[in-house]
């Protein structure tokens, strides 16, 4: 399989991409930091064929750079994301979720929307999506994230609507806290402390654990499709109605 990641200079999409190789797939790396994306490239040898350092929104540059690769691709994985502040909505930056749903929304349906008429047209392809159980539960300061999330949910329902005759395959992974990345750093603003703290004797999940469910979901027989995977560390569970009383 020939396999593009998004996001994949480090946490999920670097595991994903490495997990890929490890069973003797071609991947496709990209994110924004050119530097990480090439040590991964030179530790990944054979089984990276190409590094795209770019914005995932910038459509018109990654087709410029995929070339006659983009119809190729067996698997698309949209990873890249990211959350930014757990503020209320009245007081949280405009600039914070605009960024979100460029990279969160757009950067996912243009990118799928250019690589899905090829899938279209070979018979057969994966789109698989990155999205979280903040697009299932709400929770304070999860606002414009977990409404990200929410539409990737509902895309990825209704692309396998409108693909059921196409022989494409649609699947969301859904996870819940998870360690071992740089998420809760840049949704943070870059306090690490803050962030260490969350995860401390949480045990979370860790970016290999999503690189395992989102290699089992690509490898299943062709005639299986999973439409979502939702997982959670067995020290997350739902929250409790909470109900504000006012003097």
């Amino acid at each position: 399989m020939l396999v593009l990641v998004t996001g994949a200079s480090a946490g999920f999409g670097e595991a994903i991409a490495r997990r890929f190789v490890s069973e003797g797939h071609q991947v496709i790396l990209l994110a924004r930091r050119e530097e990480r994306l090439r040590g991964l490239s030179e530790e990944l040898g054979e089984g990276c064929v190409k590094v795209i350092s770019c914005n995932v929104a910038d459509i018109e540059k990654i087709k410029s750079e995929l070339g006659e690769y983009a119809q190729r691709i067996d698997v698309l994985v949209n990873n890249a994301g990211l959350a930014l502040g757990v503020e209320s909505f009245d007081v949280c930056l405009r600039e914070d979720f605009e960024e979100m749903i460029e990279t969160n929304i757009l950067g996912v349906v243009r990118l799928t929307h250019y690589l899905l008429p090829f899938m279209v047209e070979r018979g057969s392809g994966h789109i698989i999506n990155l999205g979280s159980i903040a697009g299932n539960y709400p929770y304070p300061g999860g606002n414009v994230y977990g409404g990200t999330k929410a539409f990737l949910k509902q895309f990825s329902l209704n692309l396998r609507a409108d693909l059921v005759d196409k022989n494409i395959r649609v699947s969301n992974i859904e996870p819940g806290l998870c360690g071992g990345s740089e998420f809760s750093v840049v949704r943070f603003k870059g306090d690490q402390k803050r962030a260490d703290e969350l995860y401390e004797n949480a045990y979370p999940l860790l970016p290999q654990d999503i690189a395992e469910s989102v290699y089992w979901v690509a490898s299943l027989p062709a005639h299986i499709n999973i439409n979502s995977m939702e997982l959670m560390p067995t020290t997350q569970a739902f929250s409790a109605f909470r109900v504000c009383k006012k003097p």
